[in-house]
């Protein structure tokens, strides 16, 4: 293979080679298409037919191409065609696939960072949209492959995109989201921290502990929260690393706030001093100018404040008075207001009580809980949280029942505050089901450190009702599936609605 050469029978000319990826035999090439005449982008899958475990695992790698054909997102180049040994390639051309995708304009990940990194403002700015794809991706069960810098190129608007599609054909969800921390890392250091980098880049160091060192250590004036999130993302095990896109996407934009302000307050566009609200308000802590004219505007203000003051004191006064009095002025029997105010107040505290237990609180997010591979019916999950009983998130349908394939399927649903978890209440699943109830500190845990808050129960019906034993504070509770209802050969399970409780509060 050369510029100026042919593949894909003669319809597309190679241009310029702009990458290899090595643990896939992937060439990444800009060619052109003679029969459309458009540029397109080539991953070539490099290989000898005749080499069979070399041959399916391009087979998987170009169906995974297929499959997001589909796929639309603007930091994602399209999939126009996937070729393969016998449909649109020869078996003398030394390849086992082509994935051909549309031509993403600008600039090669690479020569971006060849002088240096970029700031954190910057970092954010380019990397967000990417996130934003791999979470939708993901919500649909697919896997981008983002796991190689020279994949990536920075579009003429500053953002980065995944040009050369097909991922690895052992790639995961998790594969993924460690590649987002991957490129925060290398745009904040100009440094690869993931095996099978190009050669031609400095990978990043590693502590004692055979982990690569936080950005803030090689470059002191990356933020502390970027430099943590880029060292999470990456960290494997359960140390609280960042595990799923939405996470990471949610982290970034609260340090990209924080980055902004910092770029506009050191280019001088707002004083040292001063800060900005999340409505795009900005206050400073400088003292305000001396104003003789508005003092007296505020001395004014304030005494009609204290004038209408005494006025309502004198009307609560009055009012108390004629309360306690009979009709002709003589004041009636006497009260016991002590006793009087302590009834009224366990009244108020059980209404209240009443109150707070009685009104669900509905998650911010829901996703599909399968730690051991793509979820079940990941569009549908928002379905679970929706109001709406009627409508259904359904698991996919198995001719084994759990745990023979798997040990279990579920939701998980996270809230943007805390909240003191009493009770969960499952409307319309699939009788014979079974489901426990867990709790976990971020949406996608290992199943181990989800802790189990309702032990194993069957559900069916129009609404059952789980209980803790003692409500637990969390933001993250996993609805885990432990069996499936339906009949042999096809077991599966539906939920309507789940609802989440807090205790009451005193």
């Amino acid at each position: 293979m050369a510029p100026g050469g042919v593949v894909g029978d003669g319809r597309y000319r190679l241009l310029a080679q702009l990458g290899i990826d090595q643990r896939a035999g992937a060439h990444f090439w800009r060619a052109r298409d003679g029969q459309l005449r458009r540029d397109v982008a080539l991953t070539l899958l490099v290989g000898d037919p005749a080499d069979a475990e070399a041959a399916r695992a391009a087979r998987r790698t170009l169906e995974r191409a297929a499959h997001a054909a589909q796929f639309n997102h603007p930091a994602v180049a399209r999939v126009l065609d996937v070729l393969s040994l016998g449909s649109g390639i020869s078996a003398g051309e030394g390849l086992l696939g082509i994935v051909v995708s549309e031509w993403s304009k600008g600039t090669d990940l690479i020569d971006v960072i060849a002088d240096g990194p970029v700031t954190p403002a910057a970092a954010c700015r380019m990397l967000e949209q990417l996130v934003d794809a791999v979470e939708q991706a993901h919500n649909h069960g697919l896997v981008l492959g983002i796991d190689h810098p020279q994949r990536i190129r920075v579009g003429p608007d500053g953002v980065l995109r995944l040009a050369f599609a097909g991922p690895m054909p052992q790639a995961t969800l998790r594969h993924d989201v460690r590649a987002l921390g991957a490129l925060l890392y290398l745009l904040l250091t100009a440094r690869w921290p993931l095996p099978g980098g190009p050669g031609i880049m400095q990978p990043a160091p590693q502590g004692p502990n055979g982990r690569v060192v936080p950005p803030r250590s090689i470059n002191a004036w990356v933020p502390q929260e970027l430099s943590a999130l880029a060292t999470h993302t990456l960290a494997d095990g359960g140390e609280g690393g960042i595990r799923t896109s939405a996470a990471f996407l949610r982290v970034l934009r609260q340090a990209a706030e924080v980055a902004e302000r910092d770029e506009l307050i050191q280019s001088g566009q707002l004083p040292p001093d001063s800060h900005q609200d999340p409505d795009g308000g900005i206050w400073t802590t400088q003292r305000p100018t001396n104003d003789p004219a508005r003092r007296r505007k505020v001395a004014l203000g304030a005494t009609l404040l204290v004038v209408a003051a005494v006025a309502i004191i004198a009307w609560v006064g009055l009012s108390l008075i004629s309360f306690f009095e009979t009709d002709d002025g003589a004041t009636g029997p006497e009260v016991n207001v002590a006793e009087s105010s302590g009834k009224r107040d366990q009244k108020d505290k059980k209404d209240k009580e009443k109150q707070v237990a009685a009104a669900a609180v509905t998650p911010s997010q829901v996703q599909v809980y399968n730690p051991e591979g793509t979820g079940d019916s990941v569009d549908r999950a928002p379905k679970a949280i929706d109001g709406d009983p009627s409508t259904l998130w359904k698991t996919d349908v198995y001719k084994q029942q759990l745990p023979a394939l798997k040990s279990g399927v579920g939701l998980s649903v996270s809230f943007d505050k805390p909240i003191d978890l009493a009770k969960v209440v499952i409307h319309r699943a699939t009788k014979g089901s079974k489901v426990e109830v867990r709790v976990a500190d971020n949406p996608n845990p290992f199943l181990d450190d989800a802790r189990v808050v309702v032990k194993e129960t069957e559900v069916s019906g129009d609404k059952v009702e789980l209980t803790l034993a003692k409500p637990t504070k969390t933001s993250h509770v996993i609805v885990w599936i432990t069996k499936l209802g339906g009949d042999e050969g096809a077991f599966a399970t539906s939920i309507g609605e789940l609802k989440f409780f807090p205790a009451a509060q005193p």
